[in-house]
């Protein structure tokens, strides 16, 4: 009984034995082969992030100009229009007739111009004729009252081609017409209704230029002094994650927009190419690419230790690790470009306080 109690604890200190063994050439092969990292070339990329909507600015909200009803709607929701096309028409029998009784007025004062000149040039033609000094004087009477009367007929002549005008633009108020190339987003008129002057205030048709698409979003006052115009920018869409489109920064505002206690500044990206699938309103992210250093050493921030002013990385050569000072240049929040103090293929360790964070600004606030 004795001896089996002796096998088994033996049995036990060689299991036990055997696990430490284990456990401490894991520990010992962790302690001589820490994670490294090459330092390789590639692209550094510094973005500023921007959220937003897309926004089509070319809208139109059209009506009609007068009261009446509606005789002909001429597009249908989604049609492709041309600026100049004609959209819908309202009963203008009536304003019809006003303008070509304002075009009927316009001629009889052209007429009634032309005789008043008739007659004030032969009154002109009869005073060089005087033959006596009272006659000159009342000849000279006649040329003063046909001139009036031709001064008259000219005003007489703008007032009806003003009427005429007015009757023409009276008459444009009755047909709704496309004012650019766009697409028809909503019609809210039907033929056969009548259109009171109160419902004149209400868009009949919507019309969009879907051809220039715009991102609206804000931009952080801690970013806003390295956003630029022209900057590129990659935009991607909730709705489309597959589709990257490509922008440039076209406007910032010079104000601020205080939005729940953080000042931030509107800022449009105009896109530069346009899948069809995109509509008005949609959710989107850009990344406004504010500086870039292409095929530069670089490492990832994580490897580096120090501060931003005095960085230092670990560097494993033949089986040692060194202490090594570098100089650090533009990063993109994950990797950093290397100025100086490390080659191409080089090994940087990384630090095991750093494995799991790629953060730049845990290198900053070291």
């Amino acid at each position: 009984m004795k001896k089996r109690r002796i096998v088994t604890i033996a049995i036990c200190l060689i299991c036990v034995g055997i696990v430490l063994g284990v456990v401490l050439s894991r520990g010992t092969r962790s302690e001589a082969t820490p994670p490294t990292v090459d330092v390789r070339r590639g692209d550094i990329v510094k973005t500023v992030f921007v959220d937003g909507n897309l926004v089509m600015p070319n809208k139109a909200y059209l009506s009609f100009g007068v009261a009446g009803t509606v005789t002909e709607v001429l597009v249908e929701e989604g049609n492709n229009v041309t600026k100049g096309q004609v959209l819908a028409k309202l009963d203008a029998a009536s304003l019809e007739s006003a303008v070509k009784i304002a075009e009927l007025q316009v001629k009889i004062a052209q007429e009634q111009v032309k005789q008043a000149q008739a007659q004030y040039e032969i009154a002109s033609l009869n005073l060089k004729n005087a033959a006596t000094p009272s006659q000159e004087k009342v000849l000279r009477e006649q040329v003063d009252i046909a001139e009036a009367s031709w001064s008259a007929a000219r005003l007489s002549l703008e007032i009806a081609k003003l009427n005429l005008e007015s009757a023409k633009l009276n008459l444009e108020k009755a047909i709704i017409v496309a004012p650019f190339d766009g697409v028809v987003a909503d019609i809210t008129i039907t033929e056969g209704q009548q259109i009171s002057t109160a419902a004149l205030a209400t868009p009949a048709i919507s019309l969009v230029d879907t051809s220039k698409i715009e991102m609206s979003g804000f931009v952080d006052e801690l970013d806003i002094a390295i956003v630029k115009l022209g900057q590129e920018a990659n935009i991607t869409l909730d709705a489309l994650p597959d589709e990257e489109v490509k922008g440039k920064v076209s406007f910032i505002s010079p104000t601020g927009t205080n939005r729940a206690g953080v000042i931030s500044y509107a800022t449009t990206i105009t896109l530069e190419n346009l899948p069809e699938q995109l509509r008005d309103g949609m959710s989107a992210t850009a990344e406004v690419i504010v500086e870039r250093r292409d095929n530069v050493l670089m490492i990832p921030n994580k490897a580096i230790q120090g501060s931003w002013e005095n960085p230092i990385v670990q560097v494993l050569a033949d089986g040692q690790i060194e202490r090594r000072e570098i100089s650090l240049g533009l990063s993109d929040g994950t990797n950093t470009e290397v100025l100086s103090g490390l080659e191409e293929g080089e090994k940087v360790v990384i630090p095991a306080s750093r494995a799991q964070s790629d953060s730049f600004f845990d290198l900053a606030n070291d």
